[in-house]
């Protein structure tokens, strides 16, 4: 209901969790489950998104899920080596709550030009691929409103591949090279998309990190000579392998100028609306007749470091503008993180499950 612009009993949630905030939550719920909770797929039991009445799961193949990988390899300070040849280590990170760990790359595979020509990438047909998400629709799809995850589609796979400052100055100083090394994480996630599609979630969620802070990293311009066609086939062949398919499209960031571009090439859903970046109001003003709305609450300051009367302010405040006539999945704009205070995180839990959208304009 909801992404067809409609308003249904209460908006829908969508929320993940860093590995060690999970941790923290299975704790406080006093669950005995010890399954890796992984925000990008293999092994979830999703124990913790059905015990919050979620309403959608996500399960994701691609080169994203090389961020939780459990291998451990240690030579020359990488951690490990993922299946497409980046190298990645682990770095910590303290918080009030304990220490957590990110991944950073190290290793970048296509750095010398020379490696570029005998690339063999992973094969996206591998059965074994799909076998988590066949349990998944197997399980949940009466349920859930399924989501298959291909993000990180062609930029940030690309830019592991051969480091973000070379891939940066390629786009300028020699594009034909850069459009062979786009083509390696486009080729692959569309086909691992398609297959998920005729597998049958009911949305596929792609996109690239293409926005800082109160600017995009790239020039609108440089993104639609890359980045749009690219898009663009990859949005419509989706929808003809199955024409009641939604796209929902990431970028961290201010990336307004190209919003109209998304719109223009199909896209349904946009992801994940941070308000310190763009003005969601804005954005539903601007675009909510055309574009429904995934995320919005702030998880750069109000759930880490706000108060939880500050949180139910903030998810009202979101419910009665971008969710007003439909057309928002309410979550944050990122994996919950450790340094979040459990009592913020369940004040937008139940502000978000506890307020049914009658009572927003109707009393």
């Amino acid at each position: 209901m909801a992404l067809s612009h409609e308003e249904p009993d209460r908006c829908p949630m969508q929320i993940s969790f860093t590995p060690e905030f999970a941790a923290r939550l299975k704790d406080e719920l006093g669950l005995t489950d010890d399954n890796l909770h992984n925000p990008h797929g293999g092994g979830n039991t999703y124990m913790l998104e059905r015990i919050l009445d979620e309403d959608m799961l996500l399960t994701s193949v691609g080169w994203a899920n090389s961020y939780y990988a459990t291998e451990t390899y240690s030579e020359d300070g990488v951690t490990y080596t993922d299946e497409w040849g980046v190298g990645w280590r682990n770095v910590a990170y303290e918080t009030r709550f304990g220490t957590g760990h990110y991944t950073e790359m190290v290793v970048h595979p296509l750095a010398d030009d020379a490696a570029i020509a005998s690339y063999v990438p992973p094969d996206p047909q591998r059965p074994e691929l799909y076998t988590e998400a066949a349990r998944v629709i197997e399980e949940f799809r009466e349920e859930y409103w399924i989501v298959g995850v291909t993000v990180t589609t062609i930029w940030e796979t690309a830019w592991a591949l051969r480091g973000y400052e070379q891939a940066l100055m390629d786009l300028a100083l020699n594009p034909d090279l850069m459009e062979q090394i786009l083509d390696i994480p486009f080729n692959y996630h569309l086909a691992a998309a398609q297959k998920l599609v005729q597998m049958g979630v009911d949305m596929i969620w792609i996109g690239d990190d293409v926005g800082a802070q109160q600017r995009m990293l790239i020039s609108p311009a440089t993104w639609r000579r890359f980045f749009k066609p690219r898009m663009a086939a990859f949005i419509s062949t989706l929808k003809r392998t199955n024409p009641a398919v939604k796209v929902a499209y990431h970028s961290d960031g201010a990336i307004e100028p190209i919003i109209p571009d998304l719109i223009e090439i199909g896209l349904d859903v946009l992801n994940p609306i941070q308000p310190r970046c763009m003005d969601p109001v804005r954005l539903k003003k601007m675009y909510g007749d055309r574009l429904c709305f995934w995320g919005s609450i702030d998880e750069q300051h109000t759930l880490p470091f706000g108060t939880p009367v500050e949180v139910r302010q903030e998810v009202m405040a979101r419910l009665q503008t971008l969710g007003r006539g439909g057309g928002l999945i309410i979550g944050p704009t990122h994996h919950v993180q450790l340094d979040t205070p459990l009592e913020n995180f369940w004040a937008m839990v139940h502000a978000i499950r506890d307020t049914p959208y009658a009572s927003l304009w109707h009393g």
